[in-house]
């Protein structure tokens, strides 16, 4: 797989995944404010952050290949 085809998987990927974080992350405050027990708003937004920063880790893969790509291309 090229350093474009990663760049053009991941770079959405993160996105999408960050998008999804945040929601969830509200969606466990919301939680918090219907006063739900404490173990599932906690569990909820613990897995929330998870979601939300494997995202940024996806996203800044996509940045990481599409320098890489930049640089090949530099190179040719």
């Amino acid at each position: 797989m090229t350093h474009k085809n990663k760049w053009l998987l991941f770079a959405p990927a993160g996105l999408l995944t960050i998008g999804t974080g945040a929601c969830l992350i509200q969606w466990a405050g919301s939680l918090k404010e219907k006063q739900v027990h404490t173990s599932k708003w906690v569990a909820a937004g613990t897995g929330a952050l998870v979601v939300f920063n494997a995202g940024i880790s996806l996203f800044g893969r996509g940045v990481l290949e599409r320098m890489r790509h930049e640089l090949h291309e530099k190179q040719s």
